[in-house]
């Protein structure tokens, strides 16, 4: 009874969330073009100003615990938390709000299934309760890393073809700054956000060498560290920005080919596990199962 009136109360909470979702979402779509709008520079200061105190007090009791927290839990690194909020792509979350909500999380899913297991005590049911505040606990992590991981994979990915587009650009004549304009504008995904945050960096005062630091702290994959090293030794040096550009995009599609080779050499591997118990079981029911009924039958 108990469990049913706790997933009662359970499944109303979620409908009267997406209820208020669903009132709110003009509102909701509004303020995130208005947030796309201020990322670069054009929105108000009074909006700008209430968006930032809404996000303050949003995330203050996240941020406390969160830091009050970090320093006992000593397997938690914030410094590898925050890299791996940036390669996410989440800017503006800090680690210790991250960690603040991770921990409340945990705490409210523990709170619930200690109750179920007040209401029915049986040893699978502390297993359960285990198993659910380890999950909890892991869960968000592990998501954030597999995204931030398929992000920079994603930026590998589109990094070849910015360089080519980089070479014809500069080869026509349009400076490295005026070519990077051009393709930050042009380009999607994650690599484009990446330039047009890199271009807003330097409209706001900070030289080329130090946005593409800071490119590199947020992406911290072997293809961008060639690429952010390449063009900081051109500027540097005053080398042909062309030619070490055509040189990088040969790298780029040798690197690219090597990791193609390299997938395609791990695939039997991975493959031998499925074939073994999925496959393999399914053709011995098939051609065997014959053979064991007949062998059956003629023993009596």
């Amino acid at each position: 009874m108990i469990i049913t009136l706790l997933i009662g109360l359970l499944l109303l909470g979620v409908a009267a969330a997406l209820g208020a979702r669903s009132l709110s979402f003009g509102r909701v779509e509004a303020a995130k073009r208005m947030r796309s709008i201020d990322m670069y520079g054009f929105g108000s200061r009074e909006v700008v100003a209430a968006g930032a105190r809404s996000r303050v007090n949003r995330n203050r009791v996240a941020e406390a615990i969160g830091r009050a927290m970090g320093g006992r839990l000593t397997r938690v690194d914030l410094v590898q938390l925050r890299r791996d909020l940036l390669g996410a792509g989440f800017y503006s979350a800090t680690a210790e709000a991250y960690l603040g909500y991770r921990i409340i999380g945990t705490t409210i899913l523990m709170a619930f299934l200690t109750l179920i297991v007040v209401s029915a005590p049986s040893p699978l049911a502390f297993v359960a309760l285990a198993f659910g505040a380890a999950l909890a606990w892991r869960l968000p992590i592990v998501v954030l890393q597999r995204r931030a991981a398929a992000r920079s994979a994603e930026i590998d990915r589109e990094l070849p073809e910015l360089i080519d587009l980089l070479v014809v650009s500069v080869e026509a004549g349009v400076g490295l700054a005026g070519a990077l304009q051009m393709m930050s504008a042009r380009m999607h995904g994650p690599l484009g956000i990446e330039l047009r945050l890199m271009q807003q960096e330097q409209s706001m005062g900070l030289s080329s060498e130090h946005a593409l630091s800071k490119l590199l702290d947020r992406c911290e994959t072997p293809s961008v560290r060639s690429f952010v090293r390449s063009l900081q030794q051109a500027e540097r040096l005053g080398v042909s920005i062309g030619t070490i550009l055509r040189n990088l995009a040969v790298e780029m599609r040798t690197r690219r080919r090597q990791l193609a080779e390299e997938r395609a050499q791990k695939a039997p591997v991975k493959i031998l596990f499925p074939l073994v118990f999925l496959i393999f079981p399914s053709m011995f029911i098939v051609l065997l199962g014959p053979a064991v009924f007949t062998i059956k039958d003629a023993f009596g």
